[in-house]
């Protein structure tokens, strides 16, 4: 690739490649999805550009110094993540009025790590996902919507909008002053369409672009992370990382799934009339899907954490939204079966890490037992 025509085949694609990274830099502020590649790629460049010198103060975002040395992590946090579970479990416990100060000063964070506008330009031309409505997995800044993320914080926004109506009886007692304002509506029903654009659709052979302009379904139901599968999976052939499998494209998780199944539902009973038939259509496909990921000893293989476990917990709650339950699913059944046969003598459940790698269940039990772990 050194020489003609080589050469200017290799110019051409850095050059692309640049302006793809330049277009990353200035909508994530330089944090960027994952850390210091594309700073290297700006330093490659030009070490004095000032695309460079906006990433340095960045590098604190994913490296830091500790006690025992220097540590680094792979995002630049969970923030809304980890506020919007947090925020339920406060609600689930009862104890609003205890926690109203940590309520309400998450409720200000989760308002303003929504996205509020797409990215700029043509879509398709840079391959991005409409992101206006949307929740990151960490910060405003970083502002890559993911669906999963989105659908927490939806569902986070509408516990606060029901707080605030007096619409449930576990918070019909709350003043709506704990919590403070609630979610424009109109910032909801852009979450909701960007939720629902991320319903996995078959790949159509006739485009080569996927236009989000219009909403789209599938027969597949699942939901990816980022956005829609837009390609084949043999492309992970040619998947360059050592450590992850499987992300050259975006696959429907049951994490994902699961998660917009409960938000929409808890969307469709505050507000019945907005897109009904597609919320509704929506949901059920989620659900089929759900169901037809399940493996036959009953568990789902979850991807984002250790990992059976995890799964059903999210294979559950999915299906448990939708209006499945254990004497009309054999699903939900199966779910519990499979519970049950890895209870530990302790009463709980403990799963190693390996049950990621190798796609096995491993107990702890089993492994603390067994030699050759």
């Amino acid at each position: 690739m050194m020489h003609w025509p080589g050469d200017k085949l290799r110019e051409k694609a850095l050059e692309t490649v640049m302006q793809h990274v330049h277009y990353e830099d200035e909508n994530t502020r330089y944090i960027c999805i994952g850390p210091v590649l594309n700073m290297l790629a700006c330093w490659i460049e030009d070490p004095n550009s000032e695309a460079f010198k906006l990433h340095i103060p960045r590098v604190y975002d994913y490296l830091w110094v500790a006690e025992d040395g220097m540590k680094m992590q792979g995002y630049n946090g969970s923030q809304l993540w980890d506020t919007a579970f947090t925020v339920q479990a406060i609600v689930a416990t009862n104890l609003i009025k205890e926690f109203a100060p940590t309520l309400e000063l998450a409720h200000d964070y989760i308002k303003k790590s929504q996205v509020v506008d797409d990215c700029p330009g043509d879509l398709d031309y840079w391959y991005r996902h409409i992101s206006k409505g949307a929740w990151p997995f960490s910060t405003a800044d970083h502002g890559w919507p993911i669906s999963d993320c989105t659908a927490e914080g939806l569902k986070v926004s509408e516990v606060i909008i029901i707080t605030n109506n007096k619409a449930s009886l576990l918070l019909s007692k709350i003043s709506p002053e704990i919590v403070g304002e609630p979610v424009e509506i109109n910032r909801l029903y852009d979450s909701v369409n960007c939720l629902m654009s991320y319903m996995v659709r078959i790949l159509n052979l006739s485009v080569s672009c996927q236009r989000m302009s219009t909403f789209q379904l599938n027969d597949n139901g699942g939901f990816a992370t980022y956005e829609l599968t837009r390609s084949y999976a043999w492309l992970e052939l040619i998947n360059p990382a050592e450590t992850f499998g499987d992300i050259v494209i975006d696959y429907p998780y049951v994490e994902c799934t699961s998660a917009a199944i409960q938000a929409l539902t808890s969307f469709k009973k505050l507000y019945p009339g907005h897109r009904r038939k597609e919320v509704d259509n929506c949901i059920s496909k989620a659900a089929n899907f759900v169901e037809s990921i399940q493996r036959s000893d009953g568990s789902w293989y979850g991807s984002w954490a250790v990992c059976f476990t995890y799964g059903i917990w999210f294979g559950v709650k999915g299906l448990i939204a939708a209006g499945r339950t254990f004497q009309n699913s054999p699903a939900i059944r199966k779910a519990c079966d499979f519970l049950l046969s890895k209870e530990l003598p302790s009463g709980g459940w403990g799963e190693s890490y390996l049950s990621s790698q190798d796609q096995v269940n491993w107990p702890l039990m089993f492994l603390e037992n067994n030699s050759t772990f």
